[in-house]
């Protein structure tokens, strides 16, 4: 085996394990609201929101995949260097913000790495691909605001229909219905989610001359980076949980139901276009939906304000510290 092929295998079980750690960073998002509105335990809704996760690999296309092999940074410039260093920015990130508790954004994580690492390389901004940089930070800003409009949607129309309902009756009806929204919604974060890692893979494999003269995404790396992003949910994220499930709003079932259902549709439209949306950004957009219906005043605004500053700063920091790593392995 040469040296070549090693390290590429090397950089792909560095890519599984940012995989592994991006479900363990955003199990939070599948499975908060169903823990705090105490309609599962916690390890019955990481091993629901696993499944799911998986299961995703037979749902949706390979749009994501390719928009992250090809639509962020010119595939010309990528080597293993670049993709580990885009690697290291992405998984040192999460890490810290796992850390901080704070729910950010693996996907805008890895893209920062990417363009970090290969601005690192080629001391040029002319390799990024504008148009995908451009979709991708649109739909920053526009991912959140469809979670919070589809919640308040969803929410102020149950109040509608159920108005003349006790509300233990209510609640009763929805712990049962937030079963199948947390199921949408993690089918939709294993099917958005897990496909950044498809891309990187499949960039670097393509990178190294292992696909041929055309880029497309293997049926091995669909299956393993489902696989590895499954494992990492069931490990959990209690830190985060926390925060998403418990600090922004207080949920009910019904009120978690129109949460997950909210961020589920916006996942499967982000999805369906291509765009490698944040999971964190369209589960708080909901909860946050649900809660400005019982006043402004519901909602915990010094909290949304921490993940906002967060997800501001998730793709500079994840660049800075991609371009370090890359320096830093041209010097050893």
């Amino acid at each position: 085996m040469t040296t070549t092929f090693l390290f590429v295998v090397f950089i792909i079980l560095i890519a599984l394990a940012f995989d592994f750690i991006n479900g363990f960073h955003d199990a939070a998002n599948s499975v908060a609201t169903v823990v705090s509105t105490r309609v599962l335990s916690p390890k019955q809704a990481v091993i629901w929101a696993a499944f799911f996760n998986f299961v995703a690999v037979g749902v949706f296309g390979l749009h994501v995949a390719t928009t992250i092999g090809k639509g962020i940074i010119d595939p010309s410039v990528v080597d293993s260097s670049v993709i580990l260093s885009a690697l290291m920015g992405a998984i040192v990130w999460d890490l810290l913000t796992w850390w901080w508790g704070l729910p950010t954004s693996s996907s805008h994580a890895l893209i920062g790495g990417l363009v970090g690492a290969a601005v690192a390389k080629t001391a040029s901004f002319s390799i990024l691909v504008l148009s995908g940089l451009i979709k991708v930070s649109v739909f920053i800003f526009i991912a959140p605001f469809l979670g919070i409009a589809f919640g308040f949607i969803f929410i102020t129309v149950l109040n509608i229909i159920f108005a003349r309902k006790r509300p233990s009756q209510v609640d009763r009806h929805f712990r049962r219905l937030q079963l199948v929204s947390a199921a949408f919604y993690s089918l939709g974060h294993g099917g958005n989610d897990a496909q950044k890692t498809m891309g990187i893979i499949t960039i670097l494999l393509f990178s190294n001359g292992f696909l041929g003269p055309v880029f497309y995404v293997p049926l091995w790396v669909a299956l393993i980076c489902h696989l590895a992003i499954a494992l990492g949910t069931m490990a959990g994220g209690w830190r985060i949980i926390k925060t998403m499930g418990m600090k922004i709003t207080e949920l009910k079932p019904a009120g978690g139901f129109c949460a997950e259902a909210a961020a589920a549709a916006t996942l499967f439209g982000a999805t369906a276009l291509g765009v490698p949306v944040s999971t964190t950004h369209t589960i708080t957009g909901g909860i946050v939906g649900v809660g400005v219906t019982r006043g402004l005043g519901s909602v915990r605004w010094t909290v949304a304000t921490r993940i906002v500053w967060a997800w501001i700063l998730t793709i500079p920091a994840s660049a800075i510290i991609a371009a370090v790593s890359y320096y830093l392995s041209q010097i050893f």
